[in-house]
This record gives structure tokens, C-alpha cells and sequence, in this order.
């Protein structure tokens, strides 16, 4: 299942939904107006509320859709958690998961323009694959972190490097508005049989500039699960952003930054494809 945030254009009333082929059910009817409730329900409650007698169904093209959890309670995200690109930004192989967080206020959802920031001149993107929480939980074994996951998707973890790396501090360098689209869906845990055998890209304008493997992730699921939930309980709807490959603007010689005018496409297989323009800020 693919659970969506959505709304009707002009209403502009986020709603929660199961995106299909070419329509969503709207779940609303069926009691669930919140994707944190959502979340929490577990998918066997939204499996068993999309199968109830004539669900509403609405076409794809009628709505758009949101950050799947337009606010998530927190967003972890891992730095250098790929030894390519810890490599490419000249920083030590980290030896334990290097945890910085993300800013609810920043999320985005697809199609949804990033905003270029009067104050950077060195704006970067990160694709990455992100799990999303499903269930409450304190010091987490290893051996158990399926347990605790609701599904996966797309998080492009946008940078002003300049501000980012000015201090040794990265929370707000990565947390200006719109520096954090999600996205399109939460892909529910039981169709990624792997999360560690997934591709992962993201191209600007046509151009590849990143492209690996779910493989090559230092710290896995597991390991990131049960690390964090030694420090703080996890809640549902929490995100854990699990890092991203080499090929980001910072690493490459000439150094190359997002400009007005540009498209990301971030790509993990089996989630789709999270799409957004960049701008110059307002």
C-alpha cells in the first residue's frame, strides 16, 4: 500500500489517502483524517478500511498530493552514511551513526518548489531513503527493528553548505523552508522485502548526478533503529533519513550548485519518483 497526503486544489484541506494506479481512496469516510492516526493504526487497519463496501475513490489527476506527513514529529537524518560520499566531503568514516535532525517547518511535499535562500550561495541536494516509524519504542534490539517500521520513502535532504558547515552544528544550514522534500508516498514495509538492496539516483535537468545502492549504506536499518531508540523513544510518524550517496554538489570538482530553473528527480526503487523545481526565493 502507498499511503499519500493529498488536497483538492482549491480547497486546500489536507486529506489522507491510498494511492492506487490511477486513483487514491480517500479515507476520510472511514474515520482516518490524520496521517500520524494513520500511521499508528498500523497498515492491517488501513488494509481492512480500504476493503470495506464502496470506498471513495478519486482520480489521481483530481488532487495533488502533499508530504506524506506534512509535519513529522522529528526528522533524523544520518550524515556521511555512505563511505563514497563521506570520501567526496574529505570527513572521516564515521564510526558510529553521525545523527543531526531536520526541521518539521522545512517539509515539502512532491512537485512542490525548493526555495533558493537570499543568505546561501551554495545550495546542494541529497537524495535519500528514509524509513518511516510505525510503532512506539525504547531501546529497540536489532533483531527486532521490522517491528517498528511502518513503511519507507523519498526525503531529498536539501543543504546550504555555507551556512551548514560555518559551524560544526548542521541543524539549520539543512532547515530552511522548503529544504525538505518527502515524498510522494509511504510505501508500506510489506512490498520493500529488502530495503537494503534498493537503487537510488537523483538527476537535475536529464543529468544522473548520483546513482548507488542500498547496499552500500554503512549503517543499516537496524543498526540506526536501535541506536537512536537508545537515546530517545521513536513515535510513529517519526523519520529516520538514512543518509546519501556520492555525486552531491559539494564533492565535485567544479563544485556544483542547485540554480533557478532546475528540476531534482530523487528516485529509490520501489518508492517512485519525488519531483521538485527550485526557485529563487520570494
Amino acid at each position: 500500500m502507498k499511503l499519500v497526503s493529498f488536497d483538492f486544489f482549491s480547497e486546500h484541506t489536507p486529506h489522507v489517502g491510498l494511492l492506487l494506479d490511477q486513483s487514491i481512496i480517500d479515507l476520510a469516510p472511514l474515520g482516518a483524517t490524520d496521517p500520524l492516526a494513520a500511521i499508528a493504526a498500523g497498515p492491517d487497519a488501513l488494509r481492512q478500511a480500504a476493503d470495506m463496501p464502496a470506498p471513495a475513490h478519486i482520480a489521481a489527476s483530481a488532487v495533488r498530493l502533499l508530504a506524506p506527513i506534512p509535519r513529522p514529529p522529528r526528522i533524523f537524518c544520518i550524515g556521511l552514511n555512505y563511505r563514497d560520499h563521506a570520501i567526496e566531503s574529505k570527513m572521516e568514516i564515521p564510526k558510529v551513526p553521525t545523527v543531526f535532525l531536520k526541521l518539521p517547518s522545512a517539509v515539502i511535499g512532491p512537485e512542490e518548489a525548493v526555495r533558493i535562500p537570499a543568505l546561501t550561495r551554495q545550495l546542494d541536494y541529497e537524495v535519500e531513503f528514509a524509513i518511516v516509524i510505525g510503532k512506539a519504542g525504547r531501546n529497540i534490539a536489532k533483531e527486532g527493528w521490522q517491528e517498528y517500521v511502518f513503511g519507507y520513502t523519498i526525503l531529498n535532504d536539501v543543504s546550504a553548505r555555507d551556512i551548514q558547515l560555518a559551524t560544526s552544528q548542521w541543524t539549520l544550514g539543512k532547515s530552511f523552508d522548503t529544504f525538505c522534500p518527502i515524498g510522494p508516498a509511504i510505501v508500506t514495509a510489506d512490498e520493500i522485502p529488502d530495503p537494503h538492496s534498493l537503487d537510488i539516483r537523483l538527476s537535475i535537468n536529464g543529468e544522473v548526478l548520483q546513482h548507488s545502492n542500498t547496499r552500500e549504506l554503512i549503517f543499516k536499518s537496524p543498526e540506526l533503529i536501535a541506536y537512536i531508540s537508545s537515546i530517545v523513544a521513536l513515535e510513529p510518524g517519526d523519520i529516520i533519513s538514512t543518509g546519501t550517496p556520492a555525486g552531491v554538489g559539494l564533492g565535485r570538482t567544479p563544485q556544483r550548485w542547485l540554480q533557478p530553473g532546475e528540476t531534482m528527480v530523487a528516485e529509490v526503487e520501489g518508492l517512485g519518483q519525488l519531483i521538485n523545481p527550485v526557485v529563487p526565493a520570494d
